[in-house]
């Protein structure tokens, strides 16, 4: 399985000024390689290089493994957009923004990452520092930090290329590491785990984790946006999107305890972990005005990737089953009904009369589903 594991850099002044110029230089070359390869229809990656080779290393100073860095580049934000543009993503062919991803080339931000192989880039774990080529000549002993697990991690399974990243000021190398799947445990059961706003999770064991202090953390981030937005000076742009980064991280931190938590009982018990398809939502729910907002910026999704990778890191089989009525349904004799779930919170059966808190029944339910699943999914094909 891939994995990435991003470190921090901690280069000086000098060096971090020749990375600044490296990644400057690299990204200006993509962008004429872009307009080459939009111009004349180069979108395969010898053709393209051939055209531009010459040019890169002698207008950009680039040497010759950069100079390929940055042609491949340049064929994957092409094959990236024909992708999207072919899944819907940028909408309908009559759509503005589907037309104009088709009507222009492709450009990269001064600031865009940059992928280094290992003729550019070598790292000296030991003594925590990288070396990598820059527009200044090779720099030597650049210091980086990351905790005992990703430097672990890096030892063991670093293999292909690792991106530059520049992020508010600071500098970041993201490595990919190839690590062996362990083979998966047959599960004893599953644990049953249902997603939601105000409790961002809740187990079928009725472990509950409560998204109120991420709730009230993002209305206070809400108002401060509407305080800085309604200034609009260029101060008061450069600190929403600090807050906008800030944010996100904060979530993703949440996102994570909850999936690491979750995962560590399943293991401990031998059990898989179940969670409800909640693909195409968005498009599915009707909500008041008030309420898009939140479902937006609902990071369900990202809880069930962590779920998932961490899972599948574990050995623990990871199964997503139907979100149908997992709310409505008792799951003692299987009446459904959206009566039998009077408010939010709670959940009683108009037939049997079972009662409990609404999201436990869901994990059930999606418990339940999973074990029939599973059961599907492991039966031996019929023999012809």
């Amino acid at each position: 399985m891939k994995l990435v594991v991003q470190v921090k850099l901690l280069p000086e002044p000098e060096q971090a000024s020749a990375l600044e110029a490296t990644l400057h230089a690299c990204n200006r070359a993509a962008t004429y390689a872009s307009h080459i390869a939009f111009a004349k229809g180069l979108m395969e990656r010898n053709r393209l290089q051939k055209e531009v080779y010459a040019d890169l290393k002698a207008a950009f100073g680039l040497s010759a493994q950069p100079t390929v860095r940055a042609v491949k580049k340049v064929v994957d934000a092409y094959a990236t957009l024909k992708a999207n543009l072919r899944a819907g993503r940028l909408g309908q062919s009559t759509s503005k923004r589907y037309r104009k991803a088709v009507s222009t080339p492709v450009a990269f931000r001064p600031q865009a990452a940059q992928p280094f192989d290992d003729r550019c880039l070598s790292w000296q774990y030991d003594a925590r520092t990288v070396s990598i080529w820059t527009v200044d000549g090779r720099m030597k002993g650049i210091r980086f930090t990351c905790s005992a697990d990703q430097l672990k991690t890096l030892v063991q399974y670093r293999k292909g290329e690792s991106d530059l990243v520049q992020r508010g000021g600071k500098w970041f190398l993201i490595a990919t590491c190839d690590m062996p799947e362990p083979d998966l445990c047959e599960p004893v059961d599953w644990l049953g785990v249902d997603r939601g706003i105000v409790n961002l999770a809740t187990t079928s064991d009725g472990t509950n984790f409560q998204g109120r202090r991420l709730g009230r953390y993002r209305r206070w981030q809400a108002r401060k946006r509407t305080e800085l937005q309604a200034k609009g000076t260029r101060s008061a742009t450069r600190r929403l999107a600090r807050r906008a980064h800030k944010e996100r991280r904060h979530a993703t931190q949440v996102n994570h305890r909850i999936s690491k938590e979750i995962v560590s009982v399943a293991q401990r018990t031998g059990r898989g972990i179940a969670v409800e398809e909640l693909g195409g939502i968005r498009e599915r729910v009707r909500l008041h005005r008030d309420q898009r907002g939140t479902l937006s910026s609902w990071p369900f999704r990202q809880l069930g990737q962590h779920l998932a990778y961490k899972a599948k890191r574990a050995g623990v089989p990871f199964l997503e089953v139907d979100a149908r009525h997992t709310s409505q349904r008792c799951p003692r004799c299987g009446h459904t009904e959206r009566a039998n779930r009077p408010d939010r919170d709670r959940f009683r059966c108009l037939r049997c009369g079972l009662a409990g808190p609404a999201d436990v029944v869901a994990g059930v339910n999606v418990r339940n589903r999973a074990r029939s699943a599973w059961v599907l999914v492991t039966a031996p094909a019929p023999s012809p």
